[in-house]
């Protein structure tokens, strides 16, 4: 099984830059899309082969993501059922047979911090979330974190940075600790310059001073199933690269 995960940064604007053919090079099982900015009826992907799943936000142009599926799944729930949490369509969940597969959009906290109480809020109730689900879990998104210092180019000055804050990192430990693997950093602890996002600032990614902020997370008990945590980062057409995930 082949899985990818995307933060397109607006589905409209990345397919005018590449993504069916990116896509379809990719050639995965599921692939989940992050940032969509897109209600359900802008999204024009009718692909052969593929089912299309969306969670749109309320706000129009903003956040919502999306999967593409080859396998239909036993039953798709949208949000983490808590009312304030669900206006932004930020998750998706596909149940299959022996796991769910989740794909999600963390809230960003924003330039100095300023939405940092409800990120922790969301953080709490996302794991709450992944805790209650009576399978195992193949958790994938752009969760808006650099867990640690590796993880980015610049850490001592984006030390108390959205993104990189104390308060941030140490919630993406906690999800670690009930039984979650980061899968790139399982296979790869110490592989340097492996990021996910660039600025698209001061050329930050031809300097590849990036983050690696998206991520495919597994449940303990999956993980001699995993073959290859991968990020794509020669693909182009988001601030964002794909990164992908091959399972047993």
């Amino acid at each position: 099984m082949k899985y990818v995960s995307w933060n397109v940064n607006g589905i409209r604007a990345c397919l005018k830059k590449g993504f069916l053919e990116s896509f379809e090079s990719l050639n995965a099982d599921i692939f989940a899309l992050q940032e969509t900015k897109a209600q359900k009826d802008q999204i024009e992907l009718d692909i052969s082969g593929y089912t299309l799943y969306t969670n749109d936000a309320l706000k129009k142009g903003y956040s919502g993501t999306a999967v593409l599926t080859r396998i239909e799944p036993l039953s798709v729930s949208y949000g983490i059922g808590i009312e304030e949490h669900d206006q932004e369509g930020r998750v998706i969940t596909l149940e299959f047979e022996d796991y769910y597969f989740v794909t999600c959009y963390t809230p960003n906290s924003k330039k100095e911090l300023a939405r940092i109480d409800y990120r922790m809020e969301w953080e709490d109730a996302f794991l709450a979330y992944l805790d209650a689900l009576n399978k195992p879990v193949i958790l994938c998104g752009d969760l808006n974190v650099a867990h640690n210092e590796i993880d980015l180019k610049n850490p001592s000055s984006n030390h108390h940075n959205a993104g990189f804050s104390d308060q941030e990192r140490n919630k993406m430990t906690e999800l670690l600790s009930h039984g979650y693997i980061d899968t790139f950093r399982y296979l790869y602890p110490d592989k340097k310059d492996a990021y996910t996002w660039w600025s698209y600032m001061f050329k930050s990614r031809e300097r590849n001073a990036g983050w690696r902020i998206d991520y495919f997370i597994v449940s303990d008990s999956l993980k001699e199933r995993i073959k290859e945590s991968l990020i794509y980062s020669e693909i182009l057409g988001s601030d964002h690269c794909p990164i992908g995930l091959e399972m047993e």
